[in-house]
């Protein structure tokens, strides 16, 4: 478990084959460091993206493990691909934790997640991402401010429309379709939006009504990335003054398996449709 903002895929990945070079060297981290003359605690840094690889750190750590040929130049290359700025990066004043999340979810292949008091920032509007952003600031931001946070989330959004896009099952508590951002115009938009989402093969939409009692994520909100190839799901939990994000493989699996609890309790794709028809074309 990691609180604060978390690495990206390709830092993740290119922590993972180290270790697994260390290991296939039959090196300790403590025999590795004294061959290169760090610190072992540095090699643990790396192995657990504490810290970033350094270009200079990658030499080093190849020639200990004597790593030549395709494997070599393929680890610099990503090595370079991993400390690329992202779109987010422009926006330098975000919340360190808010930029980490923005990092993985960018390189996504899916999400499943469960939304209990609000929509999934992917699936928002503009006008209901502004009053969420504008309730949660809980400040006399300047509308400037406001309106780079509702850009960002927005930008979020282009995911969607790639060509190869983010796929995402979102689960929807009817507390969050319920409760007002805004005004009552506002949430009609937003329903209407989500079925319309809803209509392309990338996107799952359910709803969890209230009349389907106490279930196993009644303590809060979560997201699971699913990433290509071999890496491994992330569940990522926000909270009010940092974010959290869950790797054990055991705690992972225990979330997939709530994830599909919460599904077989939601009403299902053709239904859920019918009830934010219904939400958005009230009077």
């Amino acid at each position: 478990m990691m609180a604060g903002s978390g690495p990206t895929v390709r830092q993740r990945r290119l922590a993972t084959e180290l270790r697994r070079l260390r290991e296939l060297q039959g090196l300790t981290g403590e025999q590795a460091a004294r061959r290169i003359g760090w610190q072992p605690s540095k090699i643990s840094r790396i192995e657990h993206c504490i810290s970033r690889v350094k270009a200079a750190d990658l030499i080093a750590l190849l020639n200990a493990y004597e790593v030549s040929g395709k494997v070599r130049q393929s680890l610099i290359t990503l090595q370079v691909s991993a400390r690329e700025q992202g779109w987010w990066d422009v926006y330098d004043d975000l919340p360190s934790d808010y930029a980490g999340y923005i990092g993985l979810e960018s390189d996504a292949a899916a999400i499943r997640c469960y939304s209990m008091q609000l929509v999934h920032g992917l699936l928002q509007t503009e006008d209901y991402a502004r009053a969420v952003i504008t309730a949660t600031m809980m400040s006399e931001e300047p509308a400037e401010e406001i309106d780079r946070r509702v850009e960002v989330r927005m930008t979020r959004q282009a995911a969607l429309g790639k060509p190869d896009p983010l796929r995402i099952h979102s689960i929807i508590d009817e507390a969050a379709l319920r409760r007002v951002m805004g005004d009552s115009k506002v949430m009609s938009e937003q329903c209407a939006h989500l079925l319309a989402q809803a209509r392309q093969s990338h996107v799952t939409i359910q709803v969890l009504p209230h009349d389907a009692g106490a279930h196993p994520a009644v303590v809060g909100p979560f997201a699971i990335l699913n990433f290509p190839g071999p890496h491994p799901d992330v569940v990522y939990i926000e909270a009010l003054a940092s974010s959290i994000y869950i790797e054990a493989d055991t705690e992972v699996h225990q979330y997939h398996q709530v994830f599909n609890h919460l599904s077989a309790m939601a009403l299902n794709p053709d239904d859920s449709h019918t009830f934010l028809h219904i939400i958005a074309t009230a009077p």
